[in-house]
């Protein structure tokens, strides 16, 4: 089974940075992005992988190579312009297509999910996509009946609210709903829930972050620990 990681963006919002180093070999102690997630998903079975490359492609190409230095075997498709991410999707098309199915994963994402649930679609679907718990961005504050102050905490998890966390896996009928330019989740992802063909898969207890800015930076450095083992979400 082959995994797509769309790594072709510009990462505006991680600049200076990514002035010079594109966004998935942006380092989290001590390791790039796109290296956590080979790793992952290595640790799940899968060894072949699809980069979508654009911003910086070189960098990225000249760091993984063919992808021997990690046991695995890595392709690229090259975006001459940017696509989004629906759009970098379809552009890898003639590679996938005779999958029976394939798992595609954000950029900027490292988690400890297991992508193999996302795999039991059954007859009815031809997508899954994986959902978090929200996390606040915010500390909360407790208080009692009387406004008395109890606690603090600290950016809890919000678990009656779930959110895209950016992993997919899809058979091929998904390139029918591709576009050729644009976001999967602003073009395919509407028109696929409007027809009952994406199924949900939810995660609860695993450890999952997205790295948009200095901050997430910061913060999901610190959560990894002096090992780099990510802990579980609680």
């Amino acid at each position: 089974m082959k995994a797509v990681i769309l790594a072709g963006g510009r990462g505006k919002r991680l600049r200076p940075i990514t002035d010079s180093i594109p966004k998935p070999l942006v380092e989290v102690k001590g390791k790039p992005i796109i290296a956590w997630q080979i790793e992952w998903f290595k640790s799940h079975g899968v060894n072949e992988f699809i980069i979508c490359v654009g911003y910086l492609k070189e960098k990225i190409i000249n760091y993984l190579g063919d992808g021997g230095e990690y046991g695995v075997r890595i392709g690229y498709v090259v975006e001459k312009k940017p696509l989004g991410t629906g759009g970098a999707i379809k552009n890898a098309e003639v590679f996938l297509k005779n999958e029976n199915g394939f798992f595609v994963v954000n950029g900027d994402i490292i988690t400890t999910i297991d992508p193999k649930k996302l795999t039991k679609l059954g007859s009815k679907y031809i997508g899954a996509i994986a959902l978090v718990q929200l996390p606040s961005p915010y500390g909360i504050v407790e208080f009692d009946e009387n406004l008395t102050v109890k606690s603090f905490r600290e950016k809890p998890l919000l678990r009656d609210y779930w959110i895209n966390a950016g992993v997919y896996y899809f058979k091929p009928d998904i390139f029918h709903y591709l576009p050729i330019e644009g976001d999967i989740e602003r073009t395919a992802f509407p028109n696929l829930a409007n027809l009952g063909l994406l199924k949900a898969v939810r995660y609860k207890g695993v450890f999952w972050r997205s790295i948009d800015t200095m901050k997430d930076l910061d913060e999901i450095s610190k959560l990894l620990g002096e090992k780099g083992v990510a802990p579980t979400s609680t």
